[in-house]
């Protein structure tokens, strides 16, 4: 049996230990501006705002209201929390994330009838 790498399967020897930090380890990483930025965007894509920003530029047609203030809210506490000198070890806790009823609909979410 041949056995293939598959693309981007292979850990780079210049990545460090804070490149693979994970919630609830017990380690000396320390997070950076980065794991902050992936977990905003983690966020996004939960609520289905990739989708609607395409769907936007693509018919015109506006997003939901609710979708577009929570990618502002996300985005103000990402750079809230990447601009404090020691990012907290818990940031990815949802104490520091702004809860929507527009998080728990995602995607479903319509307008109209």
């Amino acid at each position: 049996m041949a056995l293939r790498l598959i693309e981007g399967g292979r850990v780079d020897a210049a990545s460090t230990a804070a490149d693979h930090y994970l919630p609830g380890r017990l380690s000396n990483c320390i997070p950076d501006k980065s794991d902050v930025r992936r977990e905003a965007e983690r966020r996004l894509q939960v609520v289905g705002y990739p989708k609607w920003h395409d769907r936007q530029a693509a018919t015109g047609i506006s997003m939901p209201r609710e979708i577009k203030y929570l990618a502002m809210q996300i985005g103000y506490v990402a750079e809230a929390l990447s601009a404090l000198s020691t990012i907290p070890l818990d940031f990815r806790s949802d104490i520091y994330w702004p809860a929507s009823e527009a998080a728990a609909w995602g995607p479903a979410i319509r307008r109209g009838p």
